[in-house]
């Protein structure tokens, strides 16, 4: 566990402050993670497939609030720390997997926006990833040939490295366009041609809507569509990792923004766009190239608007017989994520605690006792068991440490026995609220 009195303050700020406000932050999770430590190696296992030329396709499952988006901002971390790229995305109603206006290629812009890497994790990595390939190759062939800078045999060597790279591109499907602009862009880059440059990220980025504009600005007639981004995507994968990093990762999440869309047609055709991804990667006809979803158990298993309406995916990704709660199969490819226990709630707003109190530079005012009263009431409510998210308690446990920290005078055992924390308790669960202390210990 990391030492949370020394988490550094601007961390301990962004990460109180978005679980405060029910949002998952993006960095300083390792400091919180609780739990899930099944789910995690489950698909670090993925990580490792596809870093050796496979590909993995898996869906993360779980009601709102309950540490879906956590979960996958926790492996987004993990990838990129061994050398992955990330392109991360929620969709909506302007973004989906396929449309009629441009819906498919918005998604695909934000993926492409959201580019991370190890050394830019808050996205925009593009242009920084194109000239470290070029850089990288720039270096590499000056070690092996000794030339030094400037002289015409080394940069002979250089082209002779970005076009194997090219070349290798060129043979996938609409490789070729994309293998010509990659080498524009290492011409623009090696004379200094910054306007040339950027008008190449920009196709990259999907920002260009008419071949004639595309055709006038870089010599290429074609376009990145709503029908065939995903197929870019691949493109990318591939490049990055002749570019020298392990492979790539999409997360997409807010699936249930495809559940709402009202018509059937429409609704159809992203699943159909969601399938072909699904099989692309099950196939081998993806490399070095990782996608997780997430959804909301409503999205997928409704069988008249959901995931599951759609036969082909129903039937590869229902449950088998064997499986049930408390014994998933976390290596197919549905994650159901199980509630966290009380034990691990306990453990979380400990650490939580600590951050708190460090952040605010004061003695952490919040002892064992009052932690395990604080979960007790939280779980002692009517339908607890089964609705209760860590996004509430997280959220109610950090408004008390303000409270008290804003109010020193203020009793955490009058605050806990307020009308707001007591209202909802359970009469038939007011035995478990009494549970003995020992039962709330990890």
């Amino acid at each position: 566990m990391a030492d949370n009195q020394k988490v550094p303050k601007r961390i301990a700020q962004t990460v109180l402050n978005s679980l405060k406000g029910g949002v998952v932050p993006r960095i300083g999770l390792p400091y919180i993670t609780v739990g899930r430590k099944s789910e995690i190696e489950a698909l670090l296992h993925d990580v490792d497939i596809i870093s050796e030329g496979g590909a993995a396709f898996r869906f993360i499952v779980g009601r709102y609030g309950t540490g879906k988006s956590f979960l996958l901002q926790t492996i987004r971390n993990y990838v990129m720390d061994r050398g992955f790229i990330v392109a991360d995305a929620d969709l909506s109603p302007e973004r989906r997997l396929q449309g009629t206006r441009g819906q498919g290629l918005a998604t695909y812009r934000e993926l492409i926006g959201n580019l991370s890497t190890k050394t830019k994790p808050e996205g925009g990595a593009l242009t920084l990833v194109l000239d470290r390939w070029i850089s990288a190759v720039q270096s590499e062939s000056a070690r092996e040939t000794g030339l030094a800078p400037g002289d015409p045999a080394l940069a002979k060597a250089v082209d002779q490295k970005i076009y194997a790279v090219t070349a290798a591109i060129r043979e996938l499907v609409h490789g070729f366009e994309f293998a010509t602009l990659l080498s524009r862009y290492y011409h623009s880059y090696i004379e200094g041609d910054d306007e040339t440059k950027m008008k190449v990220v920009r196709w990259f980025r999907g920002e260009y809507a008419l071949k004639h504009e595309a055709k006038e600005a870089l010599g290429v007639n074609i376009l990145i569509t709503d029908d065939d981004w995903y197929d870019y995507l691949k493109l990318f994968a591939a490049f990055f990792r002749l570019a020298g990093y392990a492979g790539m990762m999409i997360m997409i999440d807010e699936l249930v923004n495809i559940y709402k869309i009202p018509n059937a047609i429409t609704r159809q055709y992203n699943y159909e766009k969601m399938l072909t991804m699904y099989n692309d990667t099950l196939q081998g006809k993806a490399r070095y190239l990782g996608i997780i979803m997430g959804a909301t158990p409503q999205a997928l298993e409704d069988r008249r608007r959901g995931i599951y309406s759609y036969e082909a995916l129903r039937s590869r990704l229902a449950e088998g017989r064997f499986s049930r709660p408390g014994a998933r199969d976390l290596l197919a490819p549905v994650i159901r994520l199980e509630p966290l226990t009380a034990e691990e709630m306990l453990v979380l707003c400990e650490k939580l605690a600590d951050m708190h109190a460090g952040l605010y530079g004061c003695p952490r005012t919040v002892g064992t006792d009052d932690l395990v009263r604080f979960i007790q009431i939280e779980y002692g409510r009517i339908g607890a068991d089964q609705n209760i998210t860590p996004r509430e308690v997280i959220r109610d446990f950090i408004e008390l440490l303000d409270l008290l920290y804003q109010n020193p005078d203020a009793s955490l055992s009058v605050l806990l026995e307020s009308d707001e924390f007591s209202y909802a308790k359970s009469e038939a669960v007011s035995d478990a609220a009494e549970t003995d202390y020992a039962e709330f210990t990890v």
